[in-house]
């Protein structure tokens, strides 16, 4: 049975081709952190799980609009709506809302 964590990471795995690894470089945890949280052995402190349920739903709205290797090229990526930052930076530095907007414009197709 696996625990809300474990879920999450693993339809961010699954919409977006996230490998671990890059889960846990956006999240700024290790690999065998993540992979403790996975098996329910640990779970994310206070900011990491924030950043990790931001990353669900971005990754879940991505979903709608690009198949999961482009969702993750999109996410590591420099985007011109986002002043020329990657979305991985933003919601590592805790400005997930940044980017949910721009991909709000890119799924109303208002791009400027």
């Amino acid at each position: 049975m696996s625990n809300a964590i474990a879920r999450k990471l693993d339809s961010i795995q699954t919409k977006s081709a996230m490998r671990s690894v890059d889960v846990a470089n956006l999240l700024g945890a290790r690999p065998e952190t993540v992979s403790r949280w996975n098996q329910g052995k640990a779970f994310p402190r206070p900011d990491a799980q924030k950043n990790l349920l931001a990353l669900e739903y971005i990754v879940d709205e991505l979903s709608d609009i690009y198949e999961p290797k482009e969702a993750r090229l999109w996410l590591f990526s420099r985007q011109k709506l986002l002043g020329g930052n990657s979305p991985a930076d933003l919601i590592q530095e805790g400005k997930a809302d940044a980017v949910i907007d721009v991909i709000e414009r890119l799924k109303a197709g208002v791009f400027v």
